[in-house]
């Protein structure tokens, strides 16, 4: 299964969608997080462990953390309030495994991400937990492809619910998801920087450190 973004301004000289105002990106907002150390720390590969093994580790990791983050907001995503998966100006189209392309709402979409990674992370030939099984050839590609799918999820949930977010009282857990998230698909060159280049102003203000003085933690 394939994923297909397409930008909303187009070369025919119309304007482009009036701007909304990021409100995430709203210092009283960013400044929140839930831990006070550098997450690079967590990220950086361990002398002892295999790349594979820690790749497989943090993405399934990561996986189940962007699931429970967008459960916490899945009652406002539906198919009447997010009609289209978008992000900012971008939209993802999902390709099926025909290859036919598909505009779905965003739950349909977010559906189709979760139950494809799921079945990827718990194959055992794909991310084999058996000692002494290796990992296919194509390990490194799949999991660049699922980083993709989760960070479109991650991107949604910013750029469409996080009002809602806010309200809950989960901006900090999103804040420090995110930002481990996008520290650990840039150590290891996961994404390409085109792809992630809708969320770079949320990117560098999340992971400028903080004044100690002015850093404020959720408990």
């Amino acid at each position: 299964m394939e994923w297909f973004m397409k930008g909303k301004g187009k070369p025919n000289g119309k304007k482009p969608p009036t701007e909304e105002k990021k409100h995430y990106l709203d210092a009283e907002y960013t400044k929140v997080r839930v831990v006070d150390f550098e997450l690079k720390e967590l990220v950086v590969l361990p002398r002892e462990i295999d790349l594979n093994e820690w790749l497989a580790s943090n993405t399934t990791t990561f996986f189940n953390l962007i699931n429970l983050q967008y459960s916490t907001i899945s009652e406002f995503c539906t198919g009447d309030t997010c009609p289209a998966m978008s992000a900012y100006s971008t939209t993802y189209f999902w390709y099926d495994e025909k290859g036919k392309k598909t505009k779905c709402t965003a739950p349909q979409y977010v559906d189709f991400v979760m139950s494809s990674v799921q079945k990827l992370v718990t194959d055992e030939d794909i991310f084999p937990t058996k000692y002494g099984k290796e990992f296919p050839n194509t390990f490194d590609s799949l999991v660049k492809k699922i980083c993709r799918y989760l960070f479109h999820v991650l991107a949604h949930i910013y750029w469409s619910h996080y009002k809602e977010t806010v309200a809950m009282d989960l901006h900090g857990h999103l804040n420090t998801l995110y930002t481990h998230f996008i520290v650990f698909i840039r150590e290891f060159n996961l994404m390409d920087p085109k792809e992630t280049s809708i969320m770079d102003d949320l990117t560098e203000a999340l992971c400028t450190p903080l004044p100690p003085q002015n850093h404020v933690t959720e408990r």
